[in-house]
């Protein structure tokens, strides 16, 4: 879902050289994961790079197709009308989630990361009853704006025009969270040689401008 936005965007401005339209369809990472492992039929998948990893390993991606696009830091938010917390410090981040009362997080890869980031904060065991996982496909930050939680972490991209929400910024020091999304052709693609082309321009400037303004930079 961090991708959502630049790919929506993208399908307005981009098109291959015979003209044909790119249409993207978004949907939570687990879930796309599911449908290519179950042969839905596409051309090209824009997913977390483990994700295609593991996708390629077990046959689904064209060999050799893969190639990395953007990267995205997860961000912490508050409610808006929450006081703006400090987040300078590994120890201002301790703070704020000893102080939450409830903590969104994602399905994806982000949530993972996170959850992983509190066992070596060694705070796993204290915060697993504030701990509240948004559905998939469901920003976090959602949790936020309808009061469910008081603090939320999740990729840039899908906090950053949300309403209601208050990005405090990146996690700091070595406790920060960085996604790779990577790019593929699809095994189950019946236009090989337009799906090649069409990654090729997701590898462009045009799509790495438009990412960069979602708050991503460039694999």
């Amino acid at each position: 879902m961090a991708t959502r936005p630049i790919l929506a965007d993208l399908c307005a401005h981009l098109r291959l050289a015979d003209g044909t339209r790119i249409r993207f369809e978004s949907a939570g990472g687990v879930e796309i994961a599911r449908r290519v492992r179950e042969g839905t039929e596409a051309d090209l998948l824009v997913l977390a790079a483990d994700a295609v990893t593991a996708l390629e390993e077990a046959g689904h991606l064209a060999p050799g197709t893969a190639r990395p696009l953007w990267r995205s830091q997860v961000v912490a938010a508050v409610p808006a009308q929450a006081p703006a917390l400090p987040l300078d410090t590994v120890g201002d981040l301790r703070t704020a989630l000893t102080s939450a009362t409830a903590i969104a997080y994602s399905t994806g890869p982000s949530g993972t990361a996170l959850l992983d980031l509190l066992h070596r904060l060694a705070l796993a065991d204290t915060l697993t009853d504030r701990l509240v996982q948004a559905p998939p496909g469901v920003p976090a930050g959602t949790l936020l704006a309808s009061g469910r939680a008081d603090l939320a972490f999740q990729q840039h991209s899908e906090l950053m025009d949300l309403p209601g929400v208050t990005v405090l910024g990146p996690l700091p020091g070595d406790t920060a969270i960085t996604s790779l999304f990577t790019a593929a052709v699809l095994a189950t693609t019946t236009a090989p040689a337009h799906a090649q082309e069409a990654l090729a321009l997701l590898t462009g400037d045009e799509a790495t401008r438009r990412a960069e303004a979602r708050g991503m930079a460039r694999a």
